[in-house]
């Protein structure tokens, strides 16, 4: 099965380049994959991997990398304390560079949300238990999602937007808006990979992975219910910002080594995804958006 996706800037579907594509097929397509899968999604293994890539031998793997996927360094800073020459001492250190001042701009009319990640999205004006892409409704619906009852009724069928980010992918993620965070919790599952492979295998990835949840109160989208997903071979979810007040495009957080997913929830009929995403998504099709550009408005 290729992935595919609309590619904003292209206006192409394009075919995505997965990152240990054969390794996750073998996964969550064979009986053996099944079985090994049972021991990989414990939180502590993937910790375990994830640790790996914080070694200096793990630098060893970020050249083939970077060729592999034609990954251009200009347009990145190198790590703290590190040289252009010599820019990152890990795989990890790679995995979570930052951009170049300037790079992307978050759009800054008040109501329009600028995209929080750089990443494949899918969205939706109203989460119902009838939405089937990419996996059933119920499993994204605010109950399954948030596990925590007082909010339920907060973002029962609002719009929802889900970020999967891809290995390749700049993997931070920011703020859309200036606002106050009303709560944070952790909820703690298991660690399956986010790819659309696992997601046909296992429809309630999303509900029950471990994930971290941010309730925030925001100048021009009402309540926003932001939750970062871990996934298979995620060494951490590291809340870097602030977790009292945050301006738009402030930094909230970033993933350390593994693809994984940003799911942002919104109170009904107060925010509408982006034309272009709607139709794709109905299509079964993802977006591909850089951060700071358009994602939704009011």
């Amino acid at each position: 099965m290729d992935i595919k996706f609309f590619n904003r800037h292209t206006q192409k579907i394009e075919t995505e380049k997965v990152y240990g594509d054969a390794q996750v097929r073998w996964l969550y397509q064979t009986p053996t994959g099944q079985f090994l899968l049972t021991f990989l999604v414990k939180a502590f293994i993937s910790k375990i991997y994830g640790a790996y890539q914080n070694w200096a031998i793990s630098k060893a793997k970020i050249e083939p990398f970077i060729q592999e996927f034609g990954i251009d360094l200009a347009d990145f800073e190198p790590a703290p304390g590190r040289s252009k020459n010599d820019p990152y001492a890990s795989f990890n250190e790679f995995f979570i560079r930052t951009f170049v001042p300037g790079k992307r701009t978050f759009v800054n009319e008040p109501k329009i949300m600028p995209a929080f990640s750089e990443a494949r999205y899918f969205a939706y004006e109203s989460m119902t238990d009838e939405q089937t892409v990419p996996v059933k409704g119920r499993h994204l619906s605010a109950k399954a999602l948030l596990n925590r009852a007082r909010w339920n009724d907060t973002f029962n069928e609002g719009p929802l937007l889900l970020a999967r980010l891809c290995p390749v992918d700049y993997h931070r993620f920011h703020y859309p808006d200036n606002g106050k965070v009303l709560d944070y919790y952790r909820v703690h599952g298991k660690l399956h990979s986010v790819n659309p492979v696992a997601l046909k295998e296992f429809g309630d990835i999303f509900a029950t992975n471990e994930r971290q949840v941010t309730i925030v109160e925001t100048e021009n989208f009402g309540k926003l219910a932001y939750i970062e997903v871990g996934a298979l071979c995620v060494g951490k979810i590291v809340q870097s910002g602030s977790l009292e007040e945050f301006k738009r495009g402030d930094e909230k957080g970033y993933f350390l080594f593994g693809g994984s997913t940003v799911i942002v929830l919104g109170e009904k009929g107060r925010w509408t995804p982006e034309p272009d995403m709607l139709e794709y998504t109905a299509k079964g099709i993802e977006t591909y958006l850089q951060l700071g550009e358009p994602v939704a408005r009011v």
